[in-house]
């Protein structure tokens, strides 16, 4: 069972930053994909915002956030991350590290039914 630990999720007020890291229980990354989802307030759904592959660290990241926001990872550390930049009232939402055990399916575009494993969120609030 892997478990997934995020951090760094507060308070911020537009064009401010923060970045987010999430601790993976895992033996290794090298077998798996992290992404990060959000989910916004009122929405049912959760949107995939960045994901990489542990493996070899190819990301990519929804429209919305590129160039915003940067995926990242540490296999020494066992810890993924997401710098945000010039946040938007419109990031607000619970940020959730979520993980599955094929590192390739980042380049599917994988959504979040896709991934087993997912952390119990960080709250991120970016007020106007």
């Amino acid at each position: 069972q892997v478990q997934l630990v995020e951090s760094g999720g507060g308070l911020v007020q537009t064009g401010g930053s923060l970045r987010l890291s999430c601790a993976v229980s895992a033996a290794t990354l090298d077998t798996y994909a992290i992404a990060w989802f959000r989910q916004a307030p009122g929405k049912e759904e959760r949107e995939r915002v960045s994901c990489i592959s542990g493996r070899s660290g190819v990301a990519n990241s929804e429209d919305s956030v590129k160039g915003r926001f940067t995926i990242s990872k540490d296999n020494a550390g066992k810890t993924v991350s997401l710098q945000m930049n010039a946040l938007k009232p419109e990031d607000t939402a619970i940020y959730y590290c979520a993980a599955e055990a094929r590192d390739y399916i980042c380049s599917d575009w994988a959504a979040a039914r896709d991934f087993r494993y997912w952390g119990q969120g960080t709250q991120v609030t970016v007020s106007s």
